[in-house]
């Protein structure tokens, strides 16, 4: 009788089969999908970095100090594009590609796979009526574990994406050797975690809110039948 009554929802029930097929194409979804993206706004992140380290390279190759009211080398964003493109060729716009394919590969597919199953561990079993804190503090815990896995990819990317044409070489074959020379020639582990804090904490505010929101306001609007399911509420 005991076993009985036991709750069929609870979460110490192992996950039907198709539970855990959808589980598993999600995470594939969401790395998938991040990957396509980063391959096309990967110039827009090069021209970001180069922006915001702007007066601290220059200050470097000139070895002065550049204040942030100096003449800016990349001056805005197309001025900034068509600067890379002069000097290093449409290629310098898809600097730190592969860095940043690996980085979405881990942090996006784990940040976006991992929501679902974070929402059921912490007790929600309707996806129409799941309390927004349990929204909140999932999306917070799959943002920040995301971020720490990818952040030496997220490292290696910046160094990549902000090296232009004034520059010393790179000490890097690829990718893969600028992990192992990293971790050999400046700290080992420790080296390829540099900026985790931020990083971490950057990734859990923002995971906190946009997929909860994004979900929250979905279920939101299904549930006052304003709205039916489909690619025109998704994209709304």
């Amino acid at each position: 009788m005991g076993s009985s009554s036991a709750d069929p929802t609870s979460t110490s029930q192992p996950l039907p089969p198709k539970q855990r097929d959808s589980d598993a194409t999600r995470f594939l979804l969401a790395g998938t999908s991040a990957m396509c993206a980063a391959c096309i706004t990967n110039p827009i992140d090069v021209i970001k970095v180069r922006m915001q380290l702007d007066n601290e390279l220059s200050a470097q190759r000139e070895g002065g100090v550049r204040t942030a009211m100096g003449e800016r080398y990349y001056r805005g964003m197309l001025r900034g594009a068509g600067r890379i493109v002069a000097e290093e060729g449409v290629a310098g716009l898809y600097k730190g590609l592969l860095p940043s394919l690996m980085r979405e590969s881990s942090y996006t597919t784990i940040r976006l796979g991992a929501y679902e199953p974070l929402k059921r561990f912490l007790g929600a079993k309707d996806v129409s009526h799941t309390p927004l804190w349990q929204k909140l503090v999932a999306g917070a815990t799959s943002g920040a574990i995301g971020s720490s896995i990818a952040t030496p990819t997220d490292l290696v990317k910046v160094r990549y994406q902000s090296h232009g044409l004034r520059d010393p070489p790179l000490p890097y074959r690829n990718a893969f050797h600028a992990f192992y020379v990293i971790y050999s020639r400046e700290g080992g582990i420790r080296s390829l975690y540099r900026g985790i804090g931020p990083t971490v904490q950057r990734a859990a505010v923002l995971t906190a809110t946009q997929i909860p929101t994004y979900d929250h306001t979905k279920h939101t609007l299904l549930n006052a039948g304003l709205m039916t399911e489909g690619p025109y509420l998704h994209v709304l």
